[in-house]
């Protein structure tokens, strides 16, 4: 059967010329993920194209291949970016009219990009399936030539010559090649290629752990449609893998894995810490699965070469990216912790957690005799650490609630801790702390112990300095007092006490 395959596809990938449009990606280096894992790790610059996408390979193959007739038609294709941008571009440079019908969970970058680019745009449908039913209706009623996204001979012969790249750019053997799989042809193309060439390669696919059809296809036998898919990686939001495509990765692939939410987002800022590549959740699929694949077989040893697929990433997305990083990377552990309602009880708290650093804060009175509060720790031993300072906080009488991997609280909650609330002699200001180690814990030691915090916000944000948003419970009596106190801690404080913002969410009714 591999034979056969090889007899079909080879001859037309060694062929297969793009040059005039597809550009040479390079191999890159990702030294400090390397040292982590005990590999060494080769990345296919694929970000790199005109279109920020491998998917212009398979477009330009396709559309190279048509008949003068055919070109006369126009073209039409369905999808979520990716495709419709090679698509686009390639019509654009062979003079060939173009439609594209793209979902309603289309990034506006790409959208954008697929218009600038001179193809006509169709927003329709809920996914890329519902928008491929359309695009199919389309071709007929117009008499176009579909071009489908991956499950096409010419499509999966123009993703193949990265592969062909690879391993030219590279003059050592590669042990393992991690590729990312919506549809399959991307995986297809290059399993053919590394296959012929390097038996003793071990060829992996990853899905995103919420839009897995292949690996669905693969315990079943045969591609099957899956009820229902997820969109964080909207490039491989795919139901169904392609008939072809599953006919050769059946054959080829040693293994699909599937890596969640966290784990894609914390891929992304690996990418971004080796290559400065700013890379959208599909695009680093392949990485996130050879971090998951390494992880958990540490005396693995050799050469590992993954694609960095993708880079259409809306900007507005990368603040979420970012937060869900941290707990994929189990660089921050999210509590919800109980103590005691009295002054120097969060103290108390914070001199158990110690000198860890902070990443968020959240708190407002609300009972007599118990405060919650919603906190990020962040983590330099990863989940170990994690468990160490739960133990830590219950061994000095604390509640505690491992909220790390709640979604309800990291995506909302988070948010949403506060409320209004009566509050007795309260002082509401903000302060910008110096971003380190105890800073915090500093302020908290030179404050009066009789002074009752009664609000409290932090988010670290990145920059020099952490933002606090705090309430204190201060009598009046004790006025020229406090603001010694806030003089001689040396930061930099605002008194919020008219802002209109506080009276409306925090204040009493």
């Amino acid at each position: 059967m591999r034979r056969a395959l090889f007899d079909e596809y080879l001859p037309r990938i060694m062929q297969c010329r793009l040059e005039d449009l597809v550009i040479e990606t390079p191999v890159q280096e990702m030294p400090a993920l390397s040292e982590r894992l005990g590999v060494r790790i080769l990345v296919k610059r694929e970000d790199l194209q005109p279109v920020f996408s491998f998917k212009l390979r398979g477009a330009y193959a396709k559309l190279k291949s048509l008949t003068p007739e055919e070109r006369k038609r126009g073209v039409i294709c369905a999808s979520a970016g990716n495709h419709a941008q090679g698509v686009a571009m390639a019509a654009r440079h062979l003079g060939i009219d173009a439609l594209v019908v793209m979902p309603n969970i289309t990034p506006e970058i790409k959208i954008n990009a697929v218009r600038k680019l001179g193809a006509s745009v169709l927003i329709e449908g809920d996914d890329f399936d519902a928008s491929c039913v359309i695009a199919l209706r389309l071709a007929e009623e117009q008499n176009r030539v579909f071009i489908h996204p991956y499950d096409d001979p010419q499509v999966i012969t123009g993703q193949a010559t990265i592969a062909l790249e690879l391993f030219r750019q590279n003059h050592r053997p590669i042990d393992y090649l991690f590729v990312c799989v919506g549809g399959g042809g991307l995986a297809a193309g290059m399993a053919l290629v590394s296959k012929y060439l390097h038996p003793g390669i071990k060829v992996i696919g990853v899905e995103a752990g919420e839009s897995a059809s292949m690996q669905a296809a693969f315990a079943a036998g045969k591609p099957v449609t899956l009820p229902e898919i997820g969109h964080f990686a909207e490039g491989v939001a795919v139901k169904r893998t392609g008939d072809l495509t599953y006919h050769i990765c059946s054959q080829l692939l040693d293994d699909i894995i599937t890596v969640d939410n966290d784990e894609i987002c914390a891929a992304v800022q690996d990418v971004y810490e080796d290559t400065r590549a700013i890379a959208e959740p599909a695009g680093v699929l392949a990485i996130a699965g050879l971090k998951k694949f390494f992880t958990e077989r540490p005396g693995c040893e050799g050469i590992a070469a993954a694609v960095l697929s993708g880079a259409n990433v809306n900007f507005a997305r990368l603040r979420h990216i970012a937060e869900r990083a941290a707990v994929g990377e189990e660089q921050e552990a999210l509590l919800g912790v109980t103590i005691p309602e009295q002054p120097g009880s969060f103290l108390s708290f914070c001199e158990t957690v110690g000198m860890r650093g902070i990443t968020e804060f959240n708190y407002r009175i609300a009972d007599r005799a118990e405060a919650h509060i919603f906190v990020g720790i962040a983590l330099k031993k990863g989940v170990t650490e994690k468990h160490e300072i739960i133990a830590e906080l219950r061994a000095h009488g604390f509640e505690v609630t491992d909220l790390s991997s709640n979604d309800m609280a990291r995506l909302h909650i988070r948010h949403m801790v506060g409320g209004r609330a009566r509050v007795e002699h309260e002082q509401i200001l903000r302060f910008q702390f110096p971003e380190r180690s105890g800073a915090l814990l500093q302020f908290l030691r030179g404050m009066e112990s009789d002074w009752n915090i009664s609000l409290f916000h932090y988010r670290n944000y990145g920059s020099e300095y952490g933002r606090v948003l705090m309430g204190i419970q201060v009598p009046d009596e004790d006025s020229d007092r406090f603001t010694a106190f806030l003089r001689a801690t040396g930061y930099h404080y605002t008194i919020e006490a008219d802002n209109p913002a506080y009276d409306m969410f925090l204040g009493s009714n």
